[in-house]
């Protein structure tokens, strides 16, 4: 059963083959045997996953469930869930308990199984969850490297077969880069698309929930499940959610393909462009009119992008005082409760970026960068209209490099910064954005990442099958 993808399981449970507590015991018996060693979940949560699966049995008996409910889940802790303990990976939220789900979660089904919470980055900052305040997360395909980040423990509970799919959040890369480094599909949908109410947010402008799964078609069966409009998030998109699965296999013919020359550069290991360049190779065997584009700015978004985010965070994370929920540190007096509270709380990576933010939104220097900064983006979205008009899909690395060793960039944030440069670009556009495996360097999973236009999910789901298919790699392939 563990080996299903989770439209296989999906199917036999709803014809009968297998239960859903089944499933739930498979994978709660999968997390015993290797979570000592992976350290994906924080907070796992068998009992919830066989009472809930028990409930979507009764229900199937009784009438019928939504294609995809008797699936288990794992969760990332930045999403709100009632009654169940979410963290965001800090020690500032260490027992605190949310009054309600996410809404993505609601979305999902009645009885979601939740087999639970995964390890990530404080409040989703890095690119190794190694910034997680309890502890780093490890590669499923080496243990002594890191997973990615900031949803590395969803990346990983997925590679090592824990749970037959993920939830995790993308801010600058987050559900892509991972799901890159664990050989596994990581999919960032269009802004809005996917309601960000009960996310724990890290960046308002930036922050996408995203599917992290075996293969193209569970990605596009856990984004059907999640997407819509809601009213209680001001920036959700109303609009109509199509049909994900209905043109999956429609293959690249005639569709025009934009290597992303800036993303092609030095920068990345020749053995990652590689992959790439093969995937490339392949696709325009397929039918893919295959093309060299630019994207001008995209050298500058990196730059952009961490002093945007930071800015966010800083507004975000000022909630985290000590007074509402959370972490409260006694004080004689507000400001040094503050002062300890956050201190005690607050990791070094969230408070660095607390005072990066806070620097580049003071007076003085809010023109010099933040303001500067939002003008790049706006470049960066005009690189993108135009490179869209002329082509359906770019396609450049997810990330650099294969998984680095654990340790390796913890003392160096600059460098840790870098593996987001294949990332930032499309978060920073509000474009959807998706990493299949595209074969191994090192011995080690590449991913190779498409993007498309606004709502264009559809199109960019079908490209990405084709390349999954050209790239010869299976989920089986995992260690």
């Amino acid at each position: 059963m563990l080996d299903l993808t989770a439209a296989a399981l999906a199917q036999k449970i709803r014809e009968g083959e297998v239960s859903s507590h089944e499933a739930a015991e498979a994978a709660n018996h999968r997390v015993e045997e290797v979570e000592d060693r992976i350290h994906a979940l924080l907070t796992p949560t068998p009992e919830i996953a066989l009472e809930r699966a028990g409930r979507v049995d009764e229900r199937l008996r009784n009438g019928g469930i939504k294609p995809w409910e008797g699936v288990p889940l794992v969760v990332k802790d930045v999403l709100s869930t009632k009654g169940i303990r979410t963290t965001c990976g800090s020690k500032i939220l260490d027992d605190f308990t949310p009054l309600y789900d996410a809404s993505a979660l609601v979305n999902f089904g009645e009885d979601l199984v939740l087999i639970g919470k995964t390890n990530m980055d404080e409040f989703a900052m890095g690119s190794s969850t190694e910034n997680s305040a309890y502890g780093p997360t490890r590669n499923p395909w080496d243990l002594g490297r890191v997973p990615g980040g900031s949803s590395g423990g969803s990346a990983a509970a997925v590679a090592a077969g824990e749970g037959w799919w993920a939830l995790g959040t993308d801010t600058g890369g987050s559900v892509r880069q991972p799901a890159a480094l664990c050989g596994i599909v990581g999919l960032k949908p269009t802004y809005g698309r996917v309601s960000r109410y009960g996310l724990i947010a890290f960046g308002s402008s930036l922050d996408c929930i995203g599917p992290m799964t075996r293969d193209v078609r569970d990605s596009a069966l856990l984004l059907q499940a999640i997407a819509g409009h809601d009213s209680l998030d001001s920036t959700s998109a109303n609009a109509e959610v199509p049909d994900y699965l209905a043109d999956l296999e429609g293959g690249v013919s005639g569709l025009k393909v934009g290597v992303v020359k800036e993303l092609m550069d030095e920068r990345i290991d020749a053995g990652v462009r590689g992959v790439v360049e093969n995937v490339v190779g392949g696709l325009e065997e397929a039918g893919a009119e295959v093309g060299e584009v630019s994207l001008p700015h995209a050298y500058y978004a990196l730059e952009a992008y961490y002093i945007i985010a930071p800015a966010e965070i800083s507004s975000n994370l000022s909630r985290f005082d000590g007074v509402r929920f959370g972490l409260r540190e006694t004080a004689d007096g507000v400001h040094e409760m503050y002062r300890r509270t956050r201190e005690r709380g607050f990791g070094d990576e969230a408070k660095r970026r607390i005072m990066l933010g806070t620097y580049a939104l003071s007076s003085g220097y809010y023109d010099a960068y933040y303001s500067q900064a939002q003008k790049v983006r706006t470049r960066m979205i005009r690189d993108f209209r135009d490179a869209l008009s002329r082509y359906d899909v770019l396609i450049s690395p997810t990330a650099p490099s294969v998984a680095f060793e654990i340790g390796a960039k913890s003392d160096d944030p600059l460098a840790m910064y870098l593996q987001d440069i294949c990332a930032v670009p499309a978060s920073l556009a509000g474009i959807p954005a998706i990493s299949v495996p595209g074969g191994l360097s090192e011995g080690l999973p590449v991913g190779v990442q498409l993007m498309s236009d606004h709502f264009t999910e559809p199109m960019l789901l079908r490209a990405a099958r084709a390349a999954e298919e050209v790239s010869g790699f299976a989920f089986s392939q995992r260690p």
